[in-house]
């Protein structure tokens, strides 16, 4: 099994974020269907990390397929124009989105930053690993927490409401991740200690080493 106990090899939060910058057309195009847009951009950004500790970059991470479903998924929101079938397209797209750039990012192992490994992201479609770019080095480096930034910071100005604070929960979340990011590995064997048994499938062990 692939597991890896974090946040992603790009944060969770950054693909939620960019999740909500596709929406934004909607939110200014269309305010009615904003609030749709919006929820369905950052469900479909931050669906395919629901993976994490099942073959993680694999098991819900579609980067064909999506692509290929978010047109029919669009045109449909664009025939039949509902909040329904506008969250369905948000949700399709911002998944294709997140599968595609998990390919820039780092590797698929518990310390990314060393960069030995050569699988980002499965192609179910070729039945093969797509390699890491590494454009991003790892989830939670400088320049993750940057594109977030620099995603999140001109939302928090057009967002209003509940969704402008989301986005300073998620810019929070990703500020304190990337500072401490590069220690979480060392944490493994200490919270193996205290776990229950029933959660070890689910902690990384210790044989990916600085």
């Amino acid at each position: 099994m692939d597991r890896t106990p974090f946040l992603g090899y790009m944060m969770l939060t950054t693909h939620v974020l960019i999740g909500l910058a596709l929406a934004t057309p909607i939110v200014v195009a269309a305010p009615d269907l904003g609030t749709a847009a919006l929820v369905g951009g950052a469900l479909g950004g931050g669906f395919p990390d629901a993976d994490m500790y099942t073959a993680h970059r694999r098991t819900l991470h579609f980067p064909v397929y999506f692509a290929a479903l978010s047109i029919p998924a669009v045109a449909l929101a664009a025939i039949v124009t509902t909040p329904a079938t506008v969250a369905l397209a948000l949700a399709v797209v911002a998944a294709a989105v997140h599968c595609c750039m998990d390919a820039l990012g780092g590797g698929l192992e518990l310390r990314p930053w060393r960069g030995t490994s050569e699988r980002a992201v499965y192609d179910h479609y070729r039945g093969r690993w797509l390699p890491p770019r590494r454009w991003i080095r790892y989830d939670g480096a400088p320049e993750d927490f940057v594109l977030g930034l620099g995603i999140g910071v001109p939302l928090w100005f057009l967002l209003e409401g509940r969704f402008e604070l989301f986005v300073l929960v998620l810019l929070a979340i990703s500020a304190v991740y990337a500072a401490v990011r590069r220690r979480l590995p060392d944490l493994a064997p200490v919270v193996a200690d205290v776990a229950p048994d029933a959660l070890s499938p689910y902690i990384p062990d210790e044989s990916d080493k600085p």
